[in-house]
């Protein structure tokens, strides 16, 4: 029996948890991988490259656009964000498992199934492309928590806090085209949550070939 390879889309407005909360996820479910995305924004403390985001040059940026290499790519907050069409050929084999069980995915190195974590423009048009991705959307528990959660960032100024906000609350207005919502008022729980739709989604009878 072999089970193709799963595409997730998760969004969330800035702030949210998305980063904290998939990185989670990806320690406790085997045989998946995050896309890393493009960008020509500076790395954030902590952040580095090729792990978080591959950090290039703007210029890079838009000869990469020219070339086509990008299955979608948005400016948001003024800074460009892409994901390469190569990142997604990871999912294209499938991964044979035994007909007893859905919650393997193959061999231990064989991580086929794909988390693409973008914003609601990026996985507009994935979706449009990929009619069998499976889209999550991330809602932090308030307005209010979200914005100490910026706050506490210490990456912004008060001026860019505000447009964050004022863009989350129109990004937050978009959950219902997804196909599933977390709140991400306790970061274990929306952790775990996550990784039950996962294996879920590998449970599905339509998944399986």
């Amino acid at each position: 029996m072999k089970r193709k390879g799963l595409l997730f889309i998760i969004s969330a407005p800035s702030g949210a948890g998305k980063t904290s909360l998939f990185k989670k996820v990806i320690e406790r479910v085997e045989d998946i991988k995050v896309s890393v995305s493009h960008t020509n924004r500076s790395p954030r403390l902590n952040e580095r490259d090729g792990v978080d985001y591959h950090f290039i040059k703007k210029e890079e940026f838009q000869e990469k656009i020219k070339r086509g290499e990008f299955i979608e790519w948005a400016e948001v907050h003024g800074n460009l964000y892409g994901t390469s069409i190569e990142n997604l050929k990871i999912r294209e084999d499938g991964v044979d498992v035994p007909a007893r069980s859905c919650l393997l995915g193959g061999e231990e190195d064989n991580r086929l199934d794909l988390i693409l974590v973008i914003d609601i423009q990026g996985a507009e048009k994935i979706r449009k492309v990929y009619k069998d991705a499976i889209s999550i959307f991330i809602l932090p528990p308030t307005i209010g928590i979200l914005e100490d959660r910026l706050k506490e960032r210490g990456a912004d100024s008060e001026e860019e806090i505000q447009r964050r906000l004022n863009r989350a609350k129109e990004e937050i207005s978009y959950y219902k085209d997804y196909d599933y919502v977390i709140t991400n008022d306790d970061i274990d729980k929306a952790a775990e949550e996550l990784r039950s739709i996962i294996i879920a989604e590998r449970c599905r009878v339509c998944n399986l070939e």
